[in-house]
């Protein structure tokens, strides 16, 4: 995303250029607490609100599956907690929600693990 645009404006070209109505981008800017700065230049952005702005482009199209790649990487507590709690909620609707790389920690989020190794898979 270009630092001197908005987060709705780059959302809004986002979703004309994925025949996705507009209406959608206010509602996943709502779903990740980011509705206040919405207009504001992203170049300012703090590394949870980044965070956040990646979280809103994967589910502006509203996806089933989702693949986070170490969305807690480098944020604080409180970030930490409302991106496992986001994660649970996203489950609850019935996604499937894969976390890269597993930690330890995720498996106190997570309803199932599962762990692929040499060729083999099991579930837990």
């Amino acid at each position: 995303m270009h630092g001197g645009r908005s987060a709705r404006s780059h959302f809004l070209s986002l979703a004309q250029l994925a025949g996705i109505p507009a209406q959608r981008v206010d509602e996943v800017l709502g779903v990740v607490g980011l509705q206040d700065v919405a207009k504001r230049r992203s170049k300012g952005f703090s590394l949870g609100m980044g965070q956040r702005l990646g979280i809103a482009a994967a589910l502006l199209g509203d996806p089933q599956v989702l693949l986070f790649d170490e969305p807690v990487n480098g944020l604080d507590p409180e970030g930490i907690l409302w991106v496992r709690n986001l994660m649970k909620k996203l489950a609850a609707e019935g996604r499937t929600v894969r976390l890269q790389p597993p930690h330890e920690r995720d498996a106190l989020t997570a309803d199932h693990l599962i762990v692929i190794g040499r060729g083999s898979c099991s579930r837990t």
